[in-house]
């Protein structure tokens, strides 16, 4: 499950940064765009599960 949060944080990563690219593009494709978005919170959604399974809140 580890490597699974791995790779899911390195393709948001990669994600961000063709969004950054395509945004500073002269001719910016908006659908290309809010697609790129819309699956990077997808994958933030994944992460952010993944993450409370591995690491349960425990209150002290």
């Amino acid at each position: 499950m580890r490597k699974r949060l791995e790779l899911l944080r390195i393709e948001h990563r990669d994600l961000d940064a063709a969004i950054d690219a395509l945004s500073q593009a002269p001719v910016t494709d908006q659908l290309q765009v809010a697609r790129l978005k819309k699956r990077k919170l997808r994958l933030k959604d994944q992460i952010a599960l993944l993450e409370d399974y591995l690491i349960p809140d425990i209150i002290a």
